[in-house]
């Protein structure tokens, strides 16, 4: 049998950070809000949590999540919070995962 060289791949920060994203991009209710976020550029949380029959408590918690992980920006309009989805590369390649539509 021929040895291979396979490379030792060390867990680096970035690699942490990037499987931490995708852990909270694959629950089925983030993946909505982050269907919705990619349909609107900005984006209060009352909208978010009214466009999926969801209370405003339930959306709130799952932003915060991403506001963590610094996946949005938020601003305030009046005693609203608005939600921007940050352009990152990552972000674009999930958007495009979960946005593509496969043909049957």
């Amino acid at each position: 049998m021929a040895e291979t060289s396979i490379q030792y791949k060390p867990l680096t920060q970035d690699l942490s950070k990037k499987a931490r994203i995708l852990e909270l991009a694959g629950d089925p209710t983030r993946i909505r809000i982050l269907c919705t976020l990619f349909d609107h550029k900005d984006i209060c949380v009352s909208d978010i949590a009214n466009s999926l029959k969801m209370s405003v408590a339930a959306v709130s918690h799952h932003l915060q999540l991403f506001q963590e992980h610094k996946l949005v920006s938020t601003r305030r309009q009046g005693k609203n919070v608005c939600y921007t989805l940050q352009q990152t590369p990552l972000i674009k390649y999930i958007k495009q995962f979960i946005c593509h539509k496969e043909n049957k």
